[in-house]
């Protein structure tokens, strides 16, 4: 073994779970992306997806990729820069630009892509960024890319943004970057006050709207649109793999960002462009989204019900206010001992613990689809608040529906 492998090899915290049979990690669905999935051929109730729309397996969906192909082939054997850029493609984006209510959009092959691309690019040197500290990790990523100034403020505090914006020289950009919904915490940027402190300190807004898209705003427009402050956020990213069930991603800002950003980031010129397929389907799932609304209405009607639920049985759910509802553990062997015990019993979820959050903030991730029946939202409750009394983390005699 060389030196890599000797270090490589010193790291076993996997194969530790696995030895206590707690690994939660690569668990291997047979069947489509829905509110049931069939692992190790017995149906488990889906409540880790983030299809918030549930349109993985609607059939204009699937009919739409498949008519691509026939027409388009599997793959575009290049980058958008060079052979890679398809009609469908130009389609997409002027759809994407008209709903974020922006001169153009950008299309990349994944949403990672999107802020790696985007962040590391727009900013020099000697100028600012300025990131929310629970800002998904393809912002951070693309931020380390960035030769500019990186100040982080605490989450959804600010306070502590107005603190870091005080430290910038006032005639260097700030580009301010933030989630719109948080993916682990469920809550809502303070949207409004980052305008306010953005005008105030003539910086620049971007929102990654990976988990808005579909779930708030005018047809699902998210956060910008949910606030009406549309015109306020210079750039909006959105993903394709949530609510628009398909791969890739999105930018749409003003026309001179966008013109900037076709020919400078590198990871769009540098990829392979999203196949065909996937950018019918997005379109297909735009017209869905916006022409049937009581998709998003029911998406809400149950994550009112199922916070309700939570917090009657004692659950500390965070300060969510989207379908992802953190349901906090603050122990990490309780949180994957917690996962096995669901999966066994027919509920899937999303363990989050450390390194990804502090070993005190450590949750289970419950995500709804606007799919879920109210009886399967009971069944997945009911068999959570048992689980939950069965290792301690809530009293049995409060847990009584």
């Amino acid at each position: 073994m060389g030196i890599l492998q000797d270090k490589l090899s010193e790291y076993n915290a996997p194969q530790k779970a696995m030895e206590a049979g707690i690994y939660p990690y690569f668990r291997v669905i047979e069947s489509d992306q829905d509110t049931e999935v069939l692992i190790n051929g017995k149906k488990v109730l889906m409540f880790g997806s983030n299809s918030y729309l549930g349109l993985t397996n609607h059939p204009k969906i699937k009919e739409a990729a498949k008519k691509a192909i026939d027409k388009y082939g599997t793959g575009c054997a290049g980058s958008r820069f060079l052979n890679g850029t398809l009609d469908i493609h130009i389609e997409l984006e002027e759809r994407l630009a008209r709903l974020m209510n922006k001169d153009g959009a950008i299309c990349y092959s994944t949403g990672f892509q999107v802020n790696l691309g985007v962040v590391s690019a727009l900013t020099g040197r000697n100028d600012y960024l300025i990131l929310d500290e629970l800002d998904h990790a393809s912002i951070i990523e693309g931020s380390r890319l960035s030769f500019s100034k990186i100040f982080k403020f605490q989450h959804n505090n600010m306070k502590s943004l107005e603190a870091k914006l005080k430290l910038c020289e006032p005639d260097k950009i700030k580009l301010i970057v933030v989630d719109g919904i948080f993916s682990m915490e469920g809550d809502i940027i303070n949207l409004p006050e980052v305008v306010r402190l953005a005008e105030k300190y003539k910086a620049s807004i971007m929102v990654d709207d990976a988990h808005s898209i579909g779930v708030i705003g005018k047809n699902g427009a998210g956060t910008a649109s949910h606030f009406g402050l549309t015109d306020k956020v210079d750039l909006t990213m959105g993903t394709f793999s949530k609510s628009l069930a398909s791969l890739g991603g999105f930018i749409a800002a003003d026309k001179e960002v966008i013109n900037y950003l076709k020919h400078t980031s590198r990871s769009l010129i540098f990829s392979a462009s999203m196949t065909p397929s996937s950018a019918a389907t997005v379109l297909a799932a735009l017209d869905i989204m916006e022409s049937e609304p009581e998709r998003i209405k029911h998406l809400w009607d149950l994550t009112h019900y199922a916070k309700q639920a939570f917090h009657d049985l004692g659950f500390d759910t965070g300060k969510s206010e989207s379908p992802i509802i953190p349901l906090f553990i603050r122990d990490d062997i309780a949180t994957l001992k917690m996962t096995k015990i669901l999966l066994e019993d027919g509920v899937f979820v999303n363990p989050v613990v450390s390194p990804g959050v502090p070993k005190e903030d450590s949750l289970i991730r419950f995500s709804l689809m606007a799919t879920h029946t109210f009886e399967q939202l009971d069944i997945a409750i009911d068999k959570i608040a048992k689980a939950a009394v069965k290792l301690g983390v809530l009293n049995a005699e409060t847990a009584v529906k």
